[in-house]
């Protein structure tokens, strides 16, 4: 039995080893290959008026310069909207783009000919923030809207009512491979593709498209990736192009890889939101009506900005009910870098937008946010926004009556109050946070996904499927599911890399959807395979085919395991008969649709839910802080395999931690990004991880209708971290009298934090003063 078993990572010796292949690495197997590099324009927005070249071109090994010229197809790899041209002509959007790209013998001829490069442009006038692009009406979208109840007459009738604001940053994906593609052309004019992609099919739809050439020309492999976090789910597919285009024009292998600046500066981050919200409460702090306008930073073409936005407005309610609600908003466009996917998908600033406000809430009633939160909570029989049943909502209140108990949370906060009527100068915080994440794709075709299993006659397996991997472990689950089902030792099957010659017309590994799609593929095609084999076994073992059992390699009666045969005798047998041993898989979700005009439907498959508390120390002199304690437990179903699930628990939360407390780009003025290495941008390293981190999955908690009763992990936890930030605001606001509202930043930088404290403790005082002044006047 493999599904269910703590197994390490399937690739976990190459990783450590160095064995491990990835796109860059396969460059020796590509003699003559040649290296292309960008020339940038290094203007937020620009006319370009003339390129001077010939120095470029006369460079010794340099071998062309592509420009828009040398486009065969179309000169466009924009997926949603065909907005994003690979050379840009006339006019750049942002700074850094690239206007041309040198191919070369080298990597250091082609930039040093790059540099050679004299590029006329006139600089325009740039919109480089939301505010700018609010203020300019300059949108890419047209505004969405999801609503539901009386909101007008619960703000009437509220007791209480509030209102705030909140800017959340964008995050760096910062995968440690960078961008990487390396095309080559065959005989017959087709063209392979390595791609660092999270979406091969689609990575194949547009080096076709720059081509001019059909689909079944062109092969996309994706052998893995050094990370992507949705930064590789569009946004490879540039690359891939001009190393395509270099490959056609010149016949030679092309390479494109970015170094970490160009990295930085050519791609998409996550997106920055601006959230302005109402909220109406009563004495108790149940919310009576939520009123939010919100705003994304979409960047300079569309991307995935407009799903990322609809998933944005789903997650408004986090764990939540929400009788009385409006979200709407709209997605900016502006002229720095188009921003794209990242793990959760908008998922996480829609959440932070509700948190803001639980707290803004429970500090007006004079209340603890946690009280406030499990007041507030989806009860059996609720319905989402956009009138989604929210099944298993008792989940939610297990989940945090649970995680309550078992990290100690009461004693510790009121251990924690304590502290803090002790302590001047440091202050201590604990939040207690839930989050429920829908999953699907919201957009309904691309919940699909196929497979390719090959049993071949010595009992050996090789499997294909759709996914990708990039380190989330997600062929070691599948590795796990075949091997499940077809009985075999883990050492009888094989993932293969994922290729659009194996699996086609795929959809993305991204929506934390990799394993439900795929993993069904998979074991429908092995169920298939199953079923040819089972009369063969059966006549072998002069049973009836429904007693047949497949396990430990072997295929027997049920419950007589002393009546079996080797599968590898089942499968030579079957070959004798002309049995067909493969199988073509394929899963599509069932029962989930949307109405985007009427902001009704069941976008999502499932809800994956979880909580966690975290606690912190705050130095009220400098800002700093320490991440003392994280207790995290979190809902994966019946986990496929729970090492690889506790690591992207982990992971995720991590990762999310970095978000909200420390990782802040920064955009000049002028549009030039500021944070474009690791020197200037700032990861969490050891130093800022958790003092200690206990994290358990939550038990017997099997989910109907998905693979083996899992359920997806990649994205859910990242919003986790969101329990530190509430833990900051926990402590900051100790710093003055309960009650008053906590403006805290998003990342709360150790600068931002201490800022946050300066304002509370200036606004006590001004409130402290103006009360003196009225008792003495009274007194007069």
């Amino acid at each position: 039995m493999s599904v269910g078993k703590s197994i390490s990572h399937e690739s976990a010796e190459g990783h450590v080893t160095g064995a491990a292949l990835y796109t860059d690495d396969l460059v020796p197997r590509y003699p003559g290959c040649l290296h292309a590099w960008p020339i940038q324009v290094m203007a937020a927005r620009a006319r370009v008026d003339a390129m001077h070249l010939d120095e470029v071109r006369s460079h010794p090994g340099v071998v062309a310069v592509l420009t828009a010229d040398d486009v065969p197809g179309e000169n466009d790899t924009g997926a949603a909207r065909r907005d994003e041209a690979l050379f840009p002509v006339g006019e750049t959007a942002y700074w850094g783009q690239a206007v041309a790209w040198v191919l070369a013998e080298s990597e250091e001829a082609a930039k040093i000919a790059s540099l050679k490069a004299k590029i006329d442009f006139t600089p325009l006038e740039a919109i480089t923030t939301i505010e700018q692009a609010i203020e300019a009406e300059s949108f890419h979208t047209e505004p969405g809207e999801i609503a539901r109840g009386d909101l007008d007459a619960a703000f009437r009738d509220a007791p209480h009512t509030a209102t705030g604001q909140l800017y959340v940053g964008g995050q760096e994906h910062f995968y440690l491979e960078t961008q990487a593609a390396i095309a080559d052309v065959d005989e017959a004019g087709s063209v392979l593709i390595q791609s660092s992609t999270q979406h091969p099919s689609e990575t194949q739809e547009i080096v076709a498209r720059v081509l001019g050439i059909p689909r079944n020309q062109v092969v996309v492999q994706s052998l893995r990736m050094g990370g992507a976090f949705g930064g590789k789910e569009v946004q490879a597919n540039p690359y891939a192009a001009v190393a395509a285009i270099g490959c056609k024009l010149t016949g030679r292998p092309v390479r494109v890889r970015l170094d970490r600046m160009r990295d930085f500066t050519l791609t998409g981050k996550r997106h920055p939101f601006l959230g302005k919200y109402r909220v109406a409460f009563d004495d108790e702090g149940a919310i009576l009506g939520f009123d939010l306008d919100l705003y994304s930073d979409g960047g300079w073409s569309l991307d995935l900005s407009a799903p990322v936005f609809h998933r944005a407005l789903f997650h408004a309610d986090n764990a939540y009910y929400l009788p009385n609600v409006r979200v709407r908003g709209r997605v900016c466009k502006t002229n720095v870098c188009s921003h794209t996917a990242f793990r959760g998908f908008g998922g996480p600033q829609g959440m932070l937008m509700i948190e803001d406000a639980i707290d803004r809430v429970a500090r007006a009633v004079k209340l603890p946010p946690h009280a406030v939160r499990q007041k507030n909570f989806y009860r059996p029989g609720h319905t989402t926004h956009y009138e989604q049943k929210v099944e298993q909502a008792d989940r939610i209140e297990r989940i945090w009556d649970e995680l309550r108990g078992s990290s100690q949370f009461d004693e510790r906060f009121m251990d924690i109050e304590a502290f803090n009527a002790k302590s001047a100068h440091l202050k201590r915080g604990v939040a207690i946070t839930p989050v429920k994440f829908g999953i699907s794709f919201t957009a309904k075709w691309y919940n699909q996904a196929g497979a390719l299993v090959l049993v071949y006659r010595d009992g050996s397996v090789q499997v294909n499927h759709g996914g990708t991997e990039m380190g989330q472990g997600l062929h070691t689950k599948m590795l796990q599911i075949a091997a499940h089902s077809l009985g075999l030792p883990l050492e009888r099957v094989r993932i293969m890399p994922t290729r659009t010659d194996k699996v086609p017309n795929t959809s993305a590994t991204a929506a934390s959807s990799g394993s439900d799609l795929n993993g069904a593929a998979v074991l429908d095609a092995c169920e298939q395979i199953k079923d040819r084999l089972r009369p063969i076994a059966a006549r072998m073992l002069d049973i009836d085919p429904d007693e047949v059992e497949f396990g430990d390699g072997e295929v027997r009666r049920a419950h007589l395991w002393s009546r079996s045969v080797p599968f590898a005798e089942v499968v030579e047998k079957a070959y004798m008969e002309r049995v067909q041993l493969s199988a073509t898989g394929f899963y599509k979700t069932p029962r989930i649709h949307f109405d985007a005009k009427a902001g009704r439907g069941k976008p999502f498959h499932y809800f994956a839910y979880g909580a966690a508390v975290t606690e912190v120390e705050v130095d009220g002199f400098t800002g700093m802080y320490t991440i003392k304690r994280v207790d995290i437990l979190h809902d994966c179903g019946t986990s496929l395999s729970p090492l690889v699930d506790l690591g992207q628990v982990e992971g995720g939360f991590i990762q999310g931690l970095g978000w909200v407390t420390q990782e802040e780009l920064w955009w000049a003025e002028d549009g030039r990004l500021g944070t474009s290495n690791a020197s200037t941008y700032k990861l969490p390293t050891l130093g800022e991880a958790p003092e200690e981190m206990h994290v358990s999955l939550l038990p017997k908690a099997e989910e109907p209708g998905v693979v083996y009763g899992s359920k997806a992990v990649g994205e859910p936890p990242f919003m986790l971290a969101i329990s530190a930030r509430e833990a900051i605001r926990h402590a900051v606001s100790a710093f003055a009298s309960a009650g008053e509202p906590v403006e805290l930043a998003c990342p709360a930088t150790p600068e931002k934090t201490y800022w946050a404290i300066e304002k509370l403790m200036a606004r006590e005082a001004k409130a402290a003063m103006k009360q003196a002044q009225a008792v003495s006047g009274a007194a007069e």
